[in-house]
């Protein structure tokens, strides 16, 4: 039972996260196109790891990830004003490059397609 309120709760967070990433005036964050892949929530509540992904790749990600943990408190109070929980996580922000690494395997599935048509 606990498993599902979490996994809602993540959702929450995601969708409200998402809101208020293009809130955000840091350069570090809105020079680039940023997609939260998942939010990963402790079963006690303290810690909501969030993974941030890049659609200029991997770097870009870092750097929005250190533009996101300055802004962490100001999210944390806004999230907590949106989310009504008990007990707000404190938020970890991790730069995650499986949106690059989605775009390299639809591209080799392409190329394959491609020699199987240059084939026939």
């Amino acid at each position: 039972m606990a498993g599902f309120k979490i996994d809602r709760l993540a959702s929450d967070f995601t969708f409200q996260l998402s809101d208020l990433f293009r809130g955000l005036k840091d350069p570090r964050v809105t020079g680039c196109l940023l997609t939260i892949v998942r939010v990963e929530i402790t079963n006690d509540l303290s810690y909501a790891t969030v993974y941030v992904g890049a659609m200029e790749g991997l770097e870009a990600a870092k750097t929005a990830v250190k533009g996101l943990q300055s802004a962490s408190g100001y999210l944390r109070r806004e999230l907590a004003a949106r989310v009504k929980v008990r007990k707000m996580p404190e938020l970890r922000f991790v730069a995650d490059d499986s949106i690059e690494h989605s775009a390299h395997i639809a591209r080799m599935l392409e190329s394959l397609h491609t020699e199987d048509e240059q084939h026939d």
